[in-house]
C-alpha cells in the first residue's frame, strides 16, 4: 500500500464537527423513535478504533451513547455460553452502545494465541451469524466495522506508543505480539470475515492508513446506514430566579478549597 496523503487539519476539523453534530440528531432519533443501535469496532490493534469511537461519542449524552469494552472474561464467565456475557450489554429501546472489541475475540486473538479449543471457534463461526441474525430480526441496527492497517504503519505506531509516557498504557505484551503473528492475524481475519460477513450484518472496512480520513469516513458511512431525522427539541426556557430569601454563603474558613495552581502560572 502506497503512502497515504493525511488530511489537512483545516478540511478534518469542520467536516468532523459537521459529522458529530449528525451524530447528535442521530442520539436524538434513537432515544425519541426508542430505536436500537450496536456498532462494533474491531481491527488491528493500534488501527484507530479508540480514537475514532471516542469522536462519535464526544459531544453524545453517555446515558444514551456508551461504550461497552469487556475485561478478559472471568472463571463464571467462561463457563457460559459465549455470547451471554456480550447480551448483558445490548442496548434497551432508545439507546447506542459501542463495542470496543467484541464477541469477535474468539475470532481473533483466542484463535491466533490459543485462549480457546478448535472446537469452540468452530462453534462460534457456526452460531455467530445466528446469533447476529436474531439481533437483526429482532430490530436491532447493527453495524460493524473493522479497521486496517498495514504492517509498517502498525509499527511505527506501536514505536511511537512506546516513546510517548502519555500513550505507552496503550501497549500490552499482547499488541506486540500482533507484529509476529501479523500473518496468523490476516489468515484469522480472512476466514472470520467468509463466515460472519452476511447480508443482515456485513461488515465495514474502514482503511485507517491515516486516522483523520479513517474517522470521517467511518462516521460518515454509519450515518449513511441509520435511517434517522432531524427531530424538533423540546422548548426549554430559562425561569426567572426567584428573588432573594436572605440566604448567606457560609464563611470562607468554613470550607476546604482546591489551593489555585492556576496562580503560580502567571
Amino acid at each position: 500500500m502506497g503512502k497515504v496523503k493525511r488530511l489537512p487539519r483545516k478540511v478534518y476539523e469542520p467536516e468532523l464537527a459537521r459529522l458529530q453534530a449528525e451524530l447528535v440528531k442521530v442520539q436524538e432519533w434513537v432515544r425519541n423513535e426508542g430505536a436500537r443501535v450496536v456498532v462494533v469496532f474491531e481491527g488491528r490493534d493500534a488501527a484507530g478504533k479508540g480514537s475514532t469511537i471516542k469522536r462519535v461519542t464526544e459531544y453524545l449524552n453517555p446515558r444514551v451513547a456508551r461504550i461497552a469494552a469487556l475485561p478478559v472474561p472471568s472463571d463464571r464467565e467462561r463457563t457460559q455460553w459465549y455470547f451471554q456475557r456480550y447480551v448483558e450489554h445490548l442496548p434497551a429501546a432508545g439507546e447506542i452502545v459501542l463495542f470496543d472489541r467484541s464477541w469477535y475475540n474468539r475470532a481473533g486473538v483466542e484463535r491466533v494465541m490459543g485462549f480457546c479449543t478448535r472446537q469452540e471457534y468452530t462453534r462460534f463461526l457456526h452460531q455467530c451469524p445466528i446469533f447476529e441474525r436474531l439481533l437483526v430480526e429482532d430490530g436491532i441496527l447493527l453495524r460493524k466495522y473493522w479497521f486496517s492497517v498495514s504492517d509498517d504503519e502498525q509499527e511505527r505506531r506501536f514505536r511511537s506508543r512506546l516513546d510517548d509516557p502519555m500513550r505507552r498504557w496503550k501497549l500490552s505484551p499482547m499488541d506486540l505480539e500482533s507484529i509476529t503473528r501479523w500473518e496468523d492475524y490476516s489468515r484469522a481475519k480472512d476466514e472470520m470475515f467468509v463466515h460472519t460477513d452476511i447480508p443482515e450484518a456485513p461488515w465495514y472496512v474502514v482503511e485507517s492508513e491515516d486516522k483523520r480520513r479513517a474517522r470521517i469516513n467511518m462516521i460518515a458511512h454509519l450515518l449513511s446506514t441509520i435511517p434517522y431525522h432531524a427531530v424538533e427539541p423540546q422548548p426549554l426556557e430559562l425561569p426567572k430566579r426567584p428573588p432573594a430569601k436572605g440566604y448567606e454563603r457560609p464563611p470562607r474558613d468554613m470550607q476546604t478549597y482546591v489551593p489555585d495552581h492556576s496562580a503560580d502560572l502567571g
